[in-house]
């Protein structure tokens, strides 16, 4: 029987002229979830990202 996983990360806007600074600074983070969850044998099968106000949400899916 598989096993699902959820992970939810938060980034919050700030006043930039940087359009991309949440892609920018959200990278990191996001490999290194990939990297820790990859290695604890886990394997992401989707994703998806939502906005509300000024914080946008991202939501990684993993099944073992």
């Amino acid at each position: 029987m598989k096993e699902y996983k959820v992970e939810t990360l938060i980034y919050y806007s700030k006043f930039t002229l940087d359009k991309y600074h949440i892609v920018n600074a959200s990278k990191v983070e996001i490999q290194e979830k990939l990297d820790v969850y990859a290695q604890e044998g886990w394997r992401l099968v989707s994703t998806d990202a939502s906005n509300f106000g000024a914080a946008m949400y991202i939501y990684l899916y993993f099944e073992k």
